[in-house]
């Protein structure tokens, strides 16, 4: 007769497994029946896998780090519709194929929403891949230098949550924009973007080199897609104040020297 172990291990029930014998002492103690004792036995496997999978989803996501939307002080940006966030939250816009565009200066939280946003759909089972628009433009560079750019397009469309950031921080040369728009038309009504810039949409014109490029770029972008637009201070600044390396008013600073004070900083630290 095989043993159970050896059973458990051949149909890979690996939770199962390392659970068994309390589930049997449990079982015991509560006098289960047949049924019941296979029920919990099965929910302790389900309960194994899922946790699992969602420890390889994350890891394969390569998020730079682990935020939450728990850890997001919203009060420190009141600009922000918790309502939308909480929309968002629901991943219905996931369901639907939709995409999700948070625009505003350095510091004020956007990737740390679109990360917060990439865990939760990480969570309930889609798979989810970050990448900084830098590292996107690279891919996109050297596969079509190597004459692999549709086998990158389609593993770039098969994430069923794709999340770039960093958009506008560099201007695109017009091959740039070009690779860069027929990704978005591949993931057009199939698959979402979670997008962060700090550009707004009327600047888009000059980041893409191509005002055309840029107007087919949000066309589809924007169809389906919910616009989160912060307005407030950073979050590093806002630490510097507090530790006393910046004066409490910023009445004698100009917009462009607040912005060169963020130079060199990544906005995934946040």
């Amino acid at each position: 007769m095989m043993e159970l172990g050896i059973l458990l291990e051949r149909l890979k029930l690996q939770g199962l497994d390392e659970q068994l014998d309390t589930i049997c002492e449990q079982a015991a103690k509560r006098d289960l029946d047949y049924r019941a004792f296979l029920t919990e036995a099965l929910k302790a496997e389900w309960q194994s896998r899922n946790v699992r999978g969602v420890e390889t989803r994350l890891r394969q996501a390569r998020f730079p780090a682990m935020h939450t939307l728990e850890a997001f002080d919203f009060s420190f940006q009141p600009s922000i519709d918790r309502k939308v966030i909480r929309e968002l939250a629901s991943l219905a816009f996931v369901e639907r194929g939709n995409n999700a565009v948070f625009l505003g200066p350095p510091g004020v939280g956007k990737t740390h929403l679109a990360i917060a946003l990439g865990i939760k759909a990480a969570q309930a089972g889609h798979r989810v891949v970050f990448l900084t628009l830098d590292e996107l433009l690279t891919k996109l560079r050297k596969a079509s230098a190597e004459q692999k750019l549709e086998r990158v397009l389609k593993q770039l469309t098969y994430p069923k949550v794709l999340i770039l950031d960093e958009l506008g921080y560099l201007p695109m040369s017009r091959d740039e924009a070009s690779l860069f728009f027929r990704l978005v038309a591949r993931r057009y009504e199939r698959a979402s973007l979670i997008l962060t810039s700090n550009k707004g949409f009327a600047d888009w014109g000059e980041v893409f080199g191509d005002p055309v490029m840029a107007t087919a770029i949000l066309d589809r972008l924007l169809h389906h897609a919910t616009t989160v637009n912060i307005k407030g201070e950073s979050y590093r600044l806002k630490e510097k104040r507090k530790a006393g390396l910046l004066a409490k008013s910023r009445s004698s600073q100009t917009a462009k020297e607040a912005a060169l004070e963020e130079t060199g900083e990544n906005e995934t630290a946040l």
